[in-house]
């Protein structure tokens, strides 16, 4: 070997450890502010984390629900979503990170992705019926107002394909434009089978009862389902009923979504 590449032999191992450790500290300063608009573009700018704080490694930022990247109308999650991210898996291609909502979970959840897949470990979510009204409409007409709360097992995500199952469960819930109330609890089972998936609504109590299916394809979810109310206050949710749907002639309204 000669003296050029003694040297180059010696110092090469000096300027890999250069290297990474540049790469390193770039990484734990990258603000948050350059990880969370990704929420916003995967999802359409329906689900946005605002005002974040902190780095890759530690962060939070607050969690809002709109009807779409130009919708001027958002609700806010009281709290914070934080997260940790731990710094030795990335050494091996996978990211571990910690979520934790201050305000809204009970416990926090575990993150783990790679450029393949991604995998969500079960957990669950409380929140107030409001923060839907800044999904649009019908939620920011019907104004409903009651507990929320979001049950789910460990949710797996490979390219496009999910599987998991999601529990909504929807309990005491009024609405501004009824004076019936409350006007009942209800239950939303939702099944992700990889590129399809499965919706179904049914009512646990209450004098308006909800039931319907639905089908997500292509992203698209179609829906169909019907709404009617108990014969001791018909009457008394008419005009609620008919912000739903089409009545049909047995007394009952068409529940139709398709987006």
């Amino acid at each position: 070997m000669n003296r050029f590449g003694y040297v180059a032999a010696r110092v090469w191992p000096w300027v890999l450890v250069g290297l990474l450790t540049i790469v390193i500290t770039v990484l734990a300063m990258l603000p948050a502010a350059w990880i969370t608009p990704q929420f916003a573009l995967r999802t359409g700018g329906r689900v946005v984390l605002a005002d974040p704080s902190g780095s890759l490694w530690h962060g939070s930022a607050t969690l809002r629900l709109a009807a779409g990247s130009d919708s001027g109308d958002a609700t806010e999650l009281p709290g914070r979503l934080e997260w940790t991210t731990a710094f030795w898996p990335l050494m091996t291609g996978r990211v571990h990170m910690t979520l934790d909502q201050t305000a809204a979970m009970p416990a926090p959840v575990e993150l783990v992705a790679t450029l393949r897949q991604a995998t969500l470990g079960a957990g669950s979510l409380d929140v107030p019926a409001s923060l839907l009204d800044g999904l649009g409409a019908p939620f920011n007409t019907l104004a409903l107002r009651g507990i929320v709360r979001l049950d789910w097992n460990e949710w797996r995500v490979f390219g496009p394909n999910a599987f998991g199952r999601m529990t909504v469960t929807l309990s005491d819930i009024a609405s501004r434009v009824s004076r019936v109330r409350p006007l009942g609890a209800y239950q939303v089972i939702y099944e992700a089978q990889g590129e399809t998936g499965t919706l179904q609504l049914k009512t646990l109590k209450g004098p308006l009862i909800l039931e319907g299916q639905g089908d997500m394809r292509d992203r698209r979810l179609a829906f169909n389902g019907d709404a009617r109310a108990d014969p001791a206050v018909a009457e008394n949710l008419r005009s609620f009923l008919d912000l739903l749907g089409r009545r049909d002639p047995d007394g009952s309204y068409a529940l139709v979504f398709n987006r």
